[in-house]
């Protein structure tokens, strides 16, 4: 290495880095924008096509069913084609598939749709996160990973004024509310184009020559690039299940499911539950939740540079529990501290959602990292469907107190997955956190030297 040169891990971060995280910002926006109108659309949904539990709960979980799907699946092919053919694909899939849903006549064709808009967010999860780790210098790799679920949540609230605005419209309100999801996806993927493909990735494949093309073009003629190809053989799912990762794909999977279950359970069906608890001021408290979605997402940014990843997942965790589980037993007259608790959880969650974009990218080598991140996310998207599927049954059948101890009893099996296995990955390069320990596991988190680098 010269003395002039500077490793792509060490590099401050540039315009180049901003526009690749806008990029993947992108489909966090439109994901959050997609299931924040669902909840709205319901309130003109569900009596026009006389939409039962069953249905209400199935179409709620339609797109984190696609998601499910789509991480499997593209995450999977995009660590054997690559990064930016997904990156492109995903969304023209999410495009169609959104304007789709205005002619939806039957909750099976709006379900199928949904499901549709799924497996294209699925699969630009697994690639938008793994191509920004693979991007990012080691720096700003937390806070720009970090930053998914600001955007998420941006998105989700940007959802509810606009859902809330075109509730006016008549009786196909909600088919406009639904297809508007097509604006943002088709400016992102017009934006998309063009986008060069992860020189880590081609690394990996030996496509040295291009690799250099891209880091020179890009990032500048000084930037050195690590050009040692993996000596990994194996690739996929027979990696993760490995001795080596099993226990890292464990609690990338868990960590993630026990956070999503209980959000999206929940903000999905959000008006209808603060009509059950007694909260429904007009718009007043559904407003101030979702303002307090914003100011914790940005507080999780903050967190995330300030504290150890391992710390911030596990206390969080911990309030979050303890929040629910007040919600469930505190009586209906204690309003205001019902909505004090209710506030506090809901920015605690929205801050450690933050952890979701940073863990699952810096866990697994390039060769995985897609299909990893992918597992995480396809796992996550499964318990999460399955909660908000069930949650509007559970609280018909059994109520909601009971269905919020639930819920709070996975925020609790979370923390101690967490306590067991979270790593430290924090200040590492992505060779170095993808080998980081639990303290649990080696009594201190330390990163393991690597003979495959990433």
């Amino acid at each position: 290495m010269s003395a002039q040169s500077i490793k792509i891990d060490d590099l401050p971060i540039g315009r180049f880095h901003l526009k690749i995280a806008g990029l993947t910002f992108g489909a966090h926006f439109t994901d959050g924008y997609i299931l924040g109108l669902i909840g709205i659309a319901f309130t003109l949904l569900s009596p026009q096509m006389h939409l039962d539990a069953f249905w209400q709960g199935l179409i709620g979980a339609s797109a984190l069913i696609g998601l499910f799907l789509g991480s499997l699946f593209f995450g999977w092919i995009a660590d054997r084609v690559g990064r930016q053919k997904i990156f492109l694909v995903s969304f023209v899939l999410i495009t169609i598939a959104s304007v789709m849903q205005f002619y939806a006549e039957t909750a099976m064709q709006l379900f199928l749709c949904r499901v549709l808009i799924g497996i294209g967010l699925g699969g630009d999860f697994s690639v938008g996160h793994a191509m920004l780790a693979e991007f990012s210098p080691k720096k700003h790799r937390g806070v720009l990973l970090g930053s998914f679920s600001v955007i998420w949540t941006f998105g989700y609230v940007a959802a509810t004024f606009v859902g809330t605005a075109m509730l006016n419209l008549g009786d196909d309100a909600w088919r406009w509310m639904l297809a508007s999801a097509a604006i943002p996806a088709a400016l992102i993927l017009i934006a998309r184009i063009g986008t060069p493909e992860s020189p880590r990735w081609l690394v990996n494949q030996g496509r040295i020559t291009e690799a250099r093309a891209i880091v020179k073009k890009h990032l500048g003629d000084n930037v050195e690039l690590d050009e040692n190809r993996s000596t990994e053989t194996r690739s996929g799912y027979a990696v993760l299940f490995s001795r080596e990762y099993r226990k890292r794909t464990a609690f990338n999977c868990l960590f993630f499911v026990c956070i999503v279950m209980p959000y999206f359970a929940i903000y999905t069906f959000l008006p209808s539950i603060l009509q059950k608890m007694g909260l429904a001021e007009g718009f007043g408290t559904e407003l101030m939740l979702n303002m307090l979605l914003i100011l914790g997402a940005l507080i999780g940014i903050w967190c995330t540079v300030k504290f150890s990843r391992r710390g911030f997942l596990i206390n969080s965790f911990i309030i979050l529990a303890v929040a629910l589980f007040l919600l469930a037993v505190l009586p209906g007259s204690a309003a205001f501290l019902m909505v004090l608790v209710f506030g506090v959880f809901t920015l605690v969650l929205s801050a450690v959602s933050n952890l979701v974009g940073v863990f699952p990218a810096e866990s697994f080598p390039t060769e995985v990292r897609a299909s990893g991140i992918g597992l995480a996310t396809a796992v996550s998207r499964l318990g999460s469907a399955v909660s908000t599927f069930l949650l509007p049954v559970s609280v018909a059948g059994i109520g909601l107190s009971p269905t919020m101890g639930i819920l709070a009893a996975i925020l609790a099996l979370g923390a101690m997955i967490s306590w067991a296995w979270a790593p430290e990955t924090k200040s590492l390069t992505l060779s170095q956190a993808c080998k980081a320990q639990s303290p649990v596991e080696g009594g201190a988190p330390v990163a393991v030297k690597v003979v495959a680098p990433v």
